[in-house]
């Protein structure tokens, strides 16, 4: 596809070894997919030490914006793999929404009011943008082999492994793997061949989709929501600024809107038209006209293959709950397999997954569910009320948290998962066991600034506000020792008073915390956060 901002690369295909051989190789994990999660998961295996094969049907990077909003925790966790600083410098940085009903104010929101943060609250940067960034980080990794134009046809699996067949543009050729993760989007082949069910709701409502390049544009970098405004009567419209001077542009089209008739130009720059002025110059960049659904899969595991991101779960597009949830998925996955491979933790630490991961599919389907439902009432009465509480959102406080555009992406902490070890003694603040770390501004033993999550996310940590004993097999992280806390942050938030100490998981999570060191309550929270019974 030919676009005015953005050239497409394409990618060689290249034989493999074992295709070459005609001998199957044994892989410890293949992944299938290298969309977004493909590309995080496979780069998340190799910081952890696995050797990984990624397949991918294409040669080239997605197609059009899609997804274009990046939260704070998805950053965090590519600035663990070496690419968020890089996609923080491209993207462009926002954390203020507005909200627009008719041709006024409503309601806005901060997505980020706590300051001393590493990363910003949200970028918005186009998919084929950041997809590129982690293609090059996967083809740097001596641990990732990508192959393009290599095509899953079927697989058979035992309790030992799973057998692939696979197609090529040089014909068809057999590979074998301890797990495979399937990362092949919401209309995923691999989900058909193990029979995974997938239930849900699906709406029937169509949006266009419009990346506009506009001359002298002159929206602030925020995130603008209307509902009825003058320009679009009775359906809601979407703004986002992406980088290149793109603006992305989403107009509510309704039931019976004929997707072919709504992407052609003379359709689109009509409303483009009636929304900028007819005074502003602009060019279309791509457009397109979907539908969604809110569904997940029955289980994240089916034997020895996984399911993560869309071909696990599908929301909708408002609140930006896809990529970001489906990275958080490649974060929660990546340091169980490097466990269970390594011999460290049992196989059914993997159930954990499906276990942490379809809990927070199932808070994200809640949200996006009901964000639909308030941008697109299905009665009368629904869209009165919807009506009148953006009525009263513009003079009454209570009003303004019943405004639901689309509530932006947050992690779902684990609260009450299995690996977590309950706290037994009193703590205030929100690191309770199973949610991902907050991080905090530090000096390092330099004297120079630093960030506490830089030191976390590479194996089990145990973090210690004050002295605490070596721990053989677990990395100690000692407050006033290894990291400074100049500013009191990270205590605040931790509450960490003298001689509190955290468990840390890799993925960065809290598994459990006390307020003295106990050597056998330690090792008893690091094999329950392991599964080991």
């Amino acid at each position: 596809m030919l676009m005015k901002t953005y050239t497409y690369p394409e990618y060689a295909y290249r034989q493999s070894d074992e295709q070459r051989s005609g001998e199957p190789q044994r892989h410890a994990v293949l992944i299938v997919g290298a969309g977004p999660i493909g590309l995080t998961l496979a780069l998340d295996c190799a910081a952890r030490g696995l050797r990984c094969v990624l397949l991918d049907d294409n040669n080239s990077v997605s197609i059009g914006s899609r997804a274009v909003c990046y939260a704070k925790r998805p950053l965090e966790i590519w600035d663990r793999l070496g690419v968020g600083a890089g996609l923080v410098e491209q993207g462009v940085r926002w954390q203020v929404g507005k909200v627009f009903f008719r041709d006024e104010l409503a309601y806005q929101f901060d997505l980020l009011p706590e300051a001393k943060h590493q990363m910003p609250a949200m970028i918005n940067l186009q998919q084929y943008h950041l997809e590129e960034k982690l293609v090059a980080a996967c083809e740097a990794s001596p641990l990732i082999e990508l192959r393009w134009k290599h095509r899953l046809l079927s697989l058979e699996q035992d309790t030992e492994g799973v057998r692939l067949t696979i197609e090529t543009p040089d014909g068809v050729f057999h590979s074998m793997a301890d797990w495979v993760v399937a990362c092949d989007g919401a209309n995923s082949d691999t989900r058909r061949m193990v029979g995974a069910e997938f239930t849900g709701q699906a709406f029937q409502d169509r949006f266009l989709i419009a990346d506009v390049i506009i001359k002298d544009a002159n929206f602030p970098t925020e995130r603008w929501f209307w509902f009825d405004p003058p320009f679009h009567r009775g359906q809601s419209v979407l703004l986002h600024k992406q980088c290149d001077g793109v603006w992305r542009i989403d107009f509510q089209l309704g039931w019976g809107a004929d997707p072919n008739e709504e992407k052609k130009p003379e359709k689109v720059i009509p409303r483009i038209q009636a929304m900028l002025g007819p005074q502003v110059e602009f060019e279309l960049e791509w457009v397109s006209v979907y539908q969604f659904a809110c569904r997940r899969i029955d289980r994240f595991r089916h034997g020895r293959v996984l399911f993560a991101g869309d071909a696990a779960h599908q929301v909708s597009p408002f609140g930006a709950r896809g990529a970001n949830t489906g990275v958080q998925d490649a974060d929660n996955l990546a340091w169980k397999l490097q466990a269970v491979l390594s011999g460290r933790a049992p196989e059914h630490l993997l159930d954990s997954y499906h276990e942490e991961r379809a809990f927070a599919a199932d808070d994200n389907l809640l949200n996006s569910t009901r964000a639909t439902d308030f941008i697109t009432p299905k009665s009368r009465s629904s869209l009165r009320l919807r009506n009148a509480v953006l009525e009263l959102a513009r003079t009454e406080a209570f009003a303004r948290p019943l405004v639901n555009s689309g509530r932006l992406s947050t992690p779902t902490p684990y609260l009450n998962s299995s690996l977590n070890t309950p706290d037994e003694e009193l703590f205030h603040g929100r690191m309770k066991p199973g949610s991902p770390c907050a991080d905090a501004p530090v000096h390092n033993r330099a004297g120079q600034p630093d960030w506490l999550l830089k030191h976390l996310g590479h194996g089990f940590v145990l973090l210690s506000f004050g002295p605490a004993p070596a721990v053989e097999g677990l990395s100690v992280l000692e407050i006033g020792r290894d990291l400074i806390d100049s500013e009191g942050v990270l205590a605040q938030r931790y509450d960490g008073r003298p001689g509190t100490l955290y468990l840390i998981r890799p993925d960065q999570h809290v598994a459990a915390r006390w307020r003295g060191f106990d050597a056998a309550k330690l090792q008893a929270a690091l094999r329950r956060a392991l599964a080991i019974h």
